[in-house]
């Protein structure tokens, strides 16, 4: 679709901080882009979306799914062993977009109570970046992910 955000991504119109970590042809994986005028955003969200325009996961193929179920595995085990991950959040919500986007959100250590879930981000001493930390963010997943798909994991 001509004007749908996550499309337009995929067809390469704009670039997000960190740009694709992971990407085929069923598949794109990138970090969350940081809001129009902040200067920095939540480290460590990450998109997984199919390249074709669905609205939700009822209308994945089988290919998709397993694509993106072995990614999603991949990333989270990533958040929690190399960058301290104490939980890993999926969301799916597609209220605002809709292109199927599943939203792999770690919770790090520390974070209170009153922050799980959809307000993570929101906790004042959360870790946040701005672009300079997003790409160094998605080069080590990038890494991970090579590593993991040479090792036949």
């Amino acid at each position: 679709m001509d004007d749908c955000l996550i499309c337009r991504k995929h067809r390469g119109d704009f670039v997000v901080p960190g740009g694709a970590v992971y990407e085929d042809d069923l598949v794109y994986v990138g970090h969350s882009a940081i809001a129009e005028g902040e200067g920095e955003t939540y480290l460590g969200i990450f998109f997984v979306e199919p390249k074709r325009h669905i609205p939700g996961l009822a209308e994945l193929t089988e290919a998709e799914g397993q694509r993106a179920g072995l990614l999603i595995s991949r990333i989270s085990k990533f958040l929690k062993e190399s960058e301290g991950a104490e939980h890993v959040y999926l969301f799916v919500m597609g209220h605002h977009v809709p292109h199927l986007h599943i939203w792999i959100v770690p919770r790090y250590p520390g974070t209170p109570r009153e922050y799980w879930g959809f307000r993570v981000d929101e906790w004042p001493d959360a870790p946040k970046g701005g672009a300079g930390e997003i790409e160094a963010l998605c080069g080590r997943l990038r890494k991970a992910l090579k590593w993991a798909n040479h090792a036949g994991v």
